[in-house]
C-alpha cells in the first residue's frame, strides 16, 4: 500500500530542512557578509576555478568559490566543525567515503546545510571486479581537481545544449592546520615505505585533510524514492536501472562519466503522484553527487588535452616575455634565483611550492603536481630517479628528484672525484641556471620547465651528508619568507621532453623530433665507438668555450637527434647536432657564472 504523500513531504522536508546551499537561496544577509571579509583575504586561481583563500582561526586553511562566499562566515570551521556540535548535529550519508550532511550554526538568524566529505585521493579505489577490469587505472580526483570538474561540468559547455546535469554546489575546501601521521592515513606503513623508496617524495606527499564542503541539493536518491514508492521485485529493479540509464547516457553526451554509478548518486524528486518531476520539455529533473571518481569521456578529455597543449605550447615559446596588459595574479610572485626568472606560488593540493621557468603566470597550473605525479611513468635511468610521463594536459615532461644534500659516489681518491665530491650535486636552481646560462652562451641543452618541493616534511626522507647547499642558499628568502632550500622536503626538477625546439612546435604541433642518448645510440650501432669519442671531446670543448665543465661527463648526458623524416639532425659543419641533458654536476668557471647571483 502506498504511503500518503503528506508523510512523504513530511520526510523530505525533515531531510532537506529550510535552507539549503545548494539551491538558488535567498541571501539577504551575503552583502553584509561580504563587507566583514577579512582583509587577508587573498584571491586564488587554480585549475580554472576562482578562490577567496582564508586563514582560519584554528590555523587551517579555506578556499570558498563563488558560491561559498556569501556564505563564508557559515564556512568557517568554528561554525560547522566544532567537535561537540558536529558530533550532535552530524549525519552519516551512505556510501564507502566519510561524508556528512551537517547544518551549520546560525548566522544572521540562517542555517546553511552542508554536505561535508573527506577527500580520499591518493587511496586505492574500492571497486567492484567488473569495474576494475572497465577502469584498470581509476584514482581519486585531488579536491581541486574535483571542483574543477564540477564546475565545468555545471557550466555544459561540451555537448548538446539541451542537456543539463545538474549538481550540489562546490562551496569551499577546508584544509586543516595538522598534518596526519603516517598511520592515521589508512594505509600501510610498509607500503608507504616501499613506494617512497621508488618514487621519493611524489608517490606519497599528501598528508593532509582536504575536506570539500558542497551545498545540500533537495531531494531524495533513487534507493529512497523506490523505498517511498514502495517498489518490490522487478518494478524496483527496472525504476533503478531505468533512471541510472537516463542518467549515465546523458552524462555521457555532455562529456562525463562517474567511474562508480550508484543509484544513490542520483537525486530526483518525487511527486504526490508517486512520479518524478519533470521539466517543461517532460525530462525527469536530477541531480548527481559523489564526484571523486568523476572523470571527462575520452573523447572530451582529447579534446580538452589537445587545446590545453597548444595553449601550452604556444605561451612556452615565450614565456620569458611579459604581457603587461595582465597583472600577476596576487597569489603568484615574480622571483629571480641565479640570474632566472621564475613565477612561484603553492601547490595548494599537497602544500608544496612551484617554481615554473618564465614570466608567463599562465603556464602555472600545468606544472600542478596533481597534473603529472600520478600519471603513468617510465623510468629513465639506473642511477636517479628520473622519470618520463605525459601529463594530464597532454604534455610530456621528464621529472626527476633532486640529489640535493646527498654526497656523489665516487669510484677512487683520484683528483676528480675529490673534486666532484667537493662539488656535491647542484641543487635544482644551480641546474636551471647552468643551462640557461649555457644555452644563452650558444650551447643546446634540454629545456628547463619547473621545480617543485614537496608539502610533507620528512626529516628521515634521507641523510643529508652533503649541508653545502643549505648553508650557501640559508639567506635566500621567497616572498612570503620561506627558505628557498628546506631540509626534509624533495626538490623535483621539471624538463621538457626534447622533441623538438620550442618555437618549432608552437608553430607545428606533431613535427616531432627523436632525442636519444649517446651512449644509448653506441648500443644501438646507431654510430661507432670512435663517433662516441668524438661526440665527447666536442662536448668537453663546448663546455669550455660556454664557460662552464662537467665535473662527471659521461656519453647519457648528451643527445643526438632525428628529425620528423628520422634524419640525423647536424649542425653548420655536417657534424652531429649535440644537445646536452644532465646538469647535476655541471659549475660555471667564470667570473660571469650563476655563482655570482648569490653574492
Amino acid at each position: 500500500m502506498k504511503r500518503p504523500w503528506a508523510d512523504i513531504a513530511a520526510e523530505a522536508r525533515q531531510r532537506t530542512g529550510e535552507a539549503a546551499a545548494g539551491e538558488e537561496a535567498r541571501t539577504p544577509f551575503s552583502v553584509r557578509q561580504l563587507a566583514r571579509l577579512p582583509r587577508q583575504a587573498m584571491a586564488v586561481s587554480l585549475l580554472g576555478v576562482d578562490y577567496t583563500h582564508l586563514k582560519t582561526s584554528d590555523g587551517g586553511e579555506l578556499y570558498l568559490t563563488r558560491y561559498g562566499l556569501p556564505y563564508w562566515e557559515h564556512l568557517l570551521p568554528e561554525n560547522w566543525f566544532g567537535k561537540e556540535w558536529f558530533e550532535a548535529k552530524r549525519e552519516r550519508l551512505v556510501g564507502t567515503s566519510t561524508v556528512y550532511r551537517v547544518p551549520t550554526k546560525p548566522v544572521a538568524g540562517v542555517s546553511v546545510n552542508l554536505v561535508v566529505k573527506w577527500s580520499r585521493v591518493g587511496e586505492v579505489v574500492p571497486l567492484d571486479t567488473l569495474t576494475v577490469n572497465k577502469f584498470i587505472n581509476a584514482e581519486f580526483n585531488s579536491p581541486f581537481e574535483e571542483f574543477a570538474l564540477v564546475m565545468e561540468m555545471r557550466r555544459g559547455e561540451y555537448g548538446p545544449p539541451r542537456i543539463r546535469i545538474r549538481t550540489q554546489k562546490p562551496l569551499a575546501i577546508y584544509v586543516p592546520s595538522e598534518r596526519l601521521q603516517l598511520w592515521q592515513t589508512g594505509r600501510s606503513q610498509d607500503r608507504i615505505a616501499a613506494k617512497i623508496a621508488q618514487s621519493p617524495g611524489v608517490e606519497i606527499d599528501i598528508l593532509r585533510q582536504y575536506v570539500l564542503l558542497y551545498g545540500w541539493i533537495k531531494g531524495l536518491d533513487l534507493v529512497e524514492t523506490a523505498n517511498l514508492f514502495q517498489l518490490t521485485g522487478e518494478a524496483r529493479e527496472e525504476f533503478l536501472a531505468s533512471v541510472t540509464s537516463l542518467v549515465n547516457h546523458e552524462l555521457e553526451h555532455k562529456g562525463y562519466r562517474m567511474v562508480d554509478m550508484k543509484p544513490q548518486h542520483i537525486i530526483v524528486r518525487p511527486q504526490p503522484d508517486f512520479t518524478l518531476f519533470r521539466d517543461r520539455n517532460r525530462q525527469v529533473v536530477y541531480a548527481v553527487v559523489d564526484y571523486e571518481l568523476l572523470e571527462r569521456t575520452p573523447e572530451h578529455e582529447q579534446a580538452v588535452a589537445n587545446f590545453n597543449r597548444q595553449y601550452y605550447l604556444e605561451h612556452m615559446a615565450r614565456r620569458f616575455e611579459i604581457n603587461t596588459s595582465k597583472p600577476l595574479p596576487a597569489h603568484l610572485k615574480a622571483v629571480n634565483i641565479l640570474g632566472v626568472d621564475y613565477i612561484y606560488g603553492n601547490a595548494e593540493s599537497t602544500g608544496g611550492r612551484l617554481w615554473v621557468v618564465g614570466k608567463d603566470p599562465d603556464l602555472f597550473n600545468y606544472f600542478l603536481p596533481e597534473r603529472w605525479r600520478r600519471t603513468p611513468k617510465k623510468r629513465l635511468s639506473n642511477r636517479s630517479e628520473t622519470y618520463l610521463t605525459r601529463t594530464k594536459d597532454n604534455i610530456n615532461l621528464v621529472w626527476k628528484v633532486s640529489r640535493l644534500g646527498t654526497t656523489p659516489h665516487v669510484p677512487d681518491d683520484s683528483v676528480r672525484s675529490r673534486r666532484i665530491v667537493q662539488h656535491g650535486f647542484n641543487s635544482p636552481f644551480e641546474e636551471f641556471a647552468c643551462a640557461l646560462g649555457l644555452s644563452a652562451a650558444g650551447a643546446r641543452t634540454v629545456y628547463p620547465r619547473a621545480i617543485y618541493m614537496t608539502g610533507s616534511r620528512n626529516d628521515h626522507l634521507r641523510q643529508i651528508t652533503d649541508p653545502s647547499r643549505y648553508q650557501r642558499f640559508a639567506s635566500v628568502r621567497m616572498p612570503d619568507g620561506e627558505p628557498l632550500l628546506q631540509p626534509g622536503h624533495d626538490y623535483i626538477s621539471i624538463w621538457g621532453f626534447w622533441n623538438g625546439p620550442d618555437v618549432l612546435l608552437a608553430i607545428s604541433d606533431g613535427s616531432y623530433f627523436r632525442g636519444i642518448n649517446v651512449r644509448e645510440a653506441y648500443a644501438q650501432g646507431l654510430i661507432t665507438a670512435e663517433e662516441m669519442e668524438d661526440l665527447m671531446e666536442r662536448a668537453r670543448r663546448r663546455f669550455e668555450r660556454c664557460g662552464y665543465e662537467d665535473l662527471n661527463l659521461e656519453p647519457e648526458h648528451l643527445l643526438i637527434s632525428f628529425d620528423p623524416e628520422n634524419r640525423l639532425v647536424r649542425d653548420t659543419l655536417g657534424k652531429p647536432e649535440l644537445r646536452l641533458c644532465n646538469f647535476e654536476l655541471v659549475r660555471p668557471v667564470t667570473a660571469g657564472g650563476p655563482d655570482a647571483a648569490l653574492g
